[in-house]
């Protein structure tokens, strides 16, 4: 029997409930952090002898030579040869949405020039080398390549870098091929805290990057926070979590599917339903009991429900709205008759799926918007990965003799009034004397 908990608006601890009830911390424990530290600092100081050893310990591989932790570029074009017709058709189909939506998002340089000759603007250039973490083995997922190498080429990085484990040498072949038609420059058969270790650092094999992204276990999440400041990062993502509005009136069976496609992620996963109508409540709950035997993950579904789902009575849809704001998932269904009346109603979510026929799962592989989505409420201040987080921005400024003489005279008066007399001065000798 699943047993999410039920909550009521009308509940005066409703709030406080709600609150517990999305506690996530997502911060190391002594343990992960100490084994991180020496991780990092090992392969900063031995370089690839960390690396293989590390690869041999963790993964089951005995690598003599560094240089064979990387692939050859042909491998790619291999997997992408070997996998079957349509999960070629299939990627293929999904990158071209991706891209197609990524163009939209590019940030381009601007400029203009005021009365007196002086110009401002901002130049945008893109990274020069990104670091792709994936998963590997078994758990590997080819729509994440998609999702972080796609739009750092469409924003015009100079080099991709992928990192994924093979445990024992096993080879996710749909992995391979998914970053053949993503366009990765270079992959390296390395995983865990030294992968990020290496991407950060670099090493005489691995080169250093500008920004790491990607999703990871919790070793990596933790590598990843220490790293930063070196390099950048995407962020750090906790468990999935998919907040369902219905108004009652869809499939009980669609939603509770729906909700099973975030709980199977893991055990820690977040599957909320939000709904003024009760009845309607209980019947995707009894959905839920006749689909989860046919689940092949049922033990983590049961886990994640049974843990941290959520069924939530409310007054009505813009108390639904409310909610949903303050939960700030990372994945919102509007399974409403009128989901662009709600939306404007909606501030905080990573994803808003806007009507009855959009599952988030096609929000997952091929609809086009990014599934790298902030979590654990982040939505509130993050927005998804995109095309802009591997373009940088600089300030332009170009002053004419006009300008130089009305700006030196301001900043001289704030400069001498912050006591930074230097600063004043630079200023002052543009100023042309006065008759």
């Amino acid at each position: 029997m699943l047993l999410p908990t039920r909550l009521t608006t009308d509940d005066p601890a409703f709030r406080a409930r709600l609150s517990d009830m999305l506690a996530w911390e997502s911060v190391s424990d002594a343990g992960v952090l100490a084994t991180v530290q020496d991780i990092l600092q090992r392969v900063r100081r031995e370089g690839d002898a960390a690396l293989l050893d590390y690869t041999r310990r963790f993964d089951g591989l005995d690598v003599d030579d560094p240089a064979r932790l990387e692939l050859p570029r042909q491998r790619l074009v291999d997997a992408l040869d070997a996998i079957p017709p349509e999960q070629r058709a299939a990627l293929a189909a999904a990158a071209e949405r991706i891209e197609r939506y990524a163009e939209r998002q590019k940030l381009a340089s601007w400029r203009y020039t005021e009365p007196d000759g002086t110009v401002l603007g901002q130049q945008v250039t893109p990274l020069d080398r990104v670091g792709l973490y994936v998963p590997g083995g078994k758990a590997a997922y080819p729509s994440s390549v998609l999702m972080n190498a796609i739009p750092a080429r469409v924003a015009g990085v100079g080099e991709l870098v992928m990192v994924v484990p093979t445990p024992r040498g096993e080879v996710n072949e749909l992995v391979l091929a998914a970053a053949e038609v993503a366009g990765v420059d270079r992959v390296f058969t390395i995983g865990g805290a030294q992968a990020v270790a290496a991407l950060a650092y670099g090493t005489a094999t691995v080169p250093a990057v500008d920004k790491i992204v990607g999703p990871g276990n919790i070793y990596v999440a933790t590598a990843k926070r220490l790293v930063y400041g070196t390099v950048g990062i995407d962020m750090i993502a906790g468990p999935s979590e998919i907040l369902v509005v219905c108004d009652g009136q869809t499939d009980p069976e669609w939603i509770a599917m729906d909700l099973f496609s975030q709980a199977e992620h893991d055990e820690d996963a977040q599957p909320i339903l939000v709904t003024p109508d009760e009845a309607f409540a209980q019947a995707v709950l009894d959905a839920m009991e006749r689909q989860l035997p046919d689940m092949p993950r049922a033990e983590i579904i049961q886990k994640s429900v049974d843990n941290r789902g959520l069924i939530i009575v409310c007054r009505d849809l813009d108390e639904a709205a409310e909610v949903a704001n303050f939960v700030a998932p990372e994945h919102l269904e509007l399974s409403v008759a009128e989901p662009e009346a709600l939306l404007p109603k909606i501030r905080h979510a990573g994803a808003i799926f806007l009507g009855r026929y959009t599952a988030e799962a096609l929000g997952d592989y091929c609809a086009g918007p990014n599934h790298v989505l902030p979590t654990s409420r982040t939505a509130r201040f993050s927005s998804p990965l995109g095309v802009y987080d591997f373009q940088k921005r600089s300030s332009l400024i170009g002053c004419s003799p006009a300008g130089a003489a009305e700006l030196g005279r301001i900043a001289s008066v704030l400069a001498r009034g912050e006591g930074l007399i230097a600063h004043a001065r630079s200023a002052e000798l543009r100023i042309p004397d006065e008759d």
